[in-house]
């Protein structure tokens, strides 16, 4: 799960590989050295965004605006920058839920 994550000044970066058009809001688990998300939504208009960076607001307890996207826009690869928050509990909280799924 650590390959996913990188400590940063304001926070933790997160690796991810999503797949969009799933049957719902899920982790997999890791998908090379990203974690692997399932979304809901399509790919279209910035929807899977929205919908990947408030979903892992829910999950982590943050604020929908310590979420930010920071790389991979149009890509199913994507960095995600979890404002105020360290590694270990990202990393603690993920990979619980990778084992419920």
């Amino acid at each position: 799960m650590r390959a996913c994550l990188t400590e940063h000044p304001a926070g933790t970066l997160l690796s991810l590989y999503v797949q969009p058009r799933s049957s719902k809001n899920q982790v997999v688990g890791l998908h090379g050295d990203c974690l692997k998300l399932k979304l809901t939504s399509p790919p279209v208009g910035g929807a899977a965004n929205k919908c990947c960076c408030d979903y892992l607001a829910k999950l982590l307890r943050l604020a929908k605006s310590d979420v930010v996207l920071v790389g991979g826009d149009k890509a199913r690869q994507k960095r995600v920058l979890l404002r105020g928050v360290e590694l270990r509990e990202v990393e603690e909280i993920l990979r619980r839920e990778a084992g419920q799924s």
